[in-house]
């Protein structure tokens, strides 16, 4: 897929390049200043907080260790099924970390519900949330992230790390997909 055709899927850009650096900053200094002097786990869910994650930790002024997951709801489809899959689970335990699950968007708020109360169980010092977009309008959980980016419109976005289809995440700021894209 070359860029001029993934740049002429998008409908609209709703955030730059600069203003996610910006936001990025923003949440980090919130992050370092809470959790100076704790034991700080970032968990980013897999694929889609990879870039969100990476300029997270690196605007970090505190240790920090990392680990991922890999959780699905969605599949191929524009929309989360509700059935939570983890695909790839951590590989430390949790007993001694302050946890932070580091998300890209919080849509339904179905796999961040089943997603914390499966990590909280394990027992962290504390369990927070950090989400760079919330969609507060389609929540069907009660989700409520510590650390928010930007509340967005009920839009399917991409870029940024988001996708559709696997494509799309290498965009550096993040668009309004056009409907004809995903509704064939």
């Amino acid at each position: 897929m070359t860029e001029n055709v993934m740049l002429n899927d998008i409908e609209e850009v709703l955030y730059s390049e600069e203003f996610l650096k910006e936001n990025v900053k923003r949440l980090a200094k919130e992050i370092s200043d809470d959790y100076a002097g704790k034991n700080l786990l970032l968990v980013g869910i897999l694929k889609g907080s990879i870039v969100f994650m990476t300029d997270l930790m690196r605007e970090l002024t505190i240790p920090a260790r990392i680990d991922f997951m890999q959780v699905s709801s969605y599949g191929t489809g524009t929309k989360s099924s509700g059935i939570v899959q983890i695909k790839k689970d951590l590989e430390v335990g949790l007993e001694d970390y302050d946890v932070l699950i580091v998300e890209d968007i919080l849509d339904s708020g179905n796999t961040l519900h089943y997603l914390s109360n499966f990590l909280k169980g394990r027992n962290p010092v504390s369990f927070e949330i950090c989400t760079l977009f919330d969609k507060p309008e389609r929540r069907e959980k009660p989700v409520f992230p510590k650390y928010k980016g930007v509340d967005i419109p009920d839009k399917f976005i991409v870029g940024y790390g988001l996708d559709y289809d696997e494509k799309y995440r290498n965009l550096p700021f993040v668009g309004v997909l056009k409907p004809e894209v995903y509704s064939k």
